[in-house]
């Protein structure tokens, strides 16, 4: 699996960050960016999560 996040739709909220910091980080403009792909398998159940709270619909995720 992998992730991506669209920064012309990422409000910086970081939520994704909270649920997967294996994964997601917050860069210095304040958005949201992957910085592990692909996703660790042990990550997978938490991407998912994220992308499916992700209150814009920012993240998108590849199998």
């Amino acid at each position: 699996m992998t992730a991506k996040v669209d920064k012309g739709v990422c409000i910086g909220c970081g939520l994704c960050s909270s649920i997967c910091p294996s994964v997601f980080q917050m860069n210095d403009d304040g958005l949201a960016s992957v910085f592990m792909n692909p996703v660790p398998e042990t990550d997978t159940e938490s991407v998912q999560e994220a992308c499916n709270n992700c209150p814009v619909g920012a993240i998108s995720i590849e199998k």
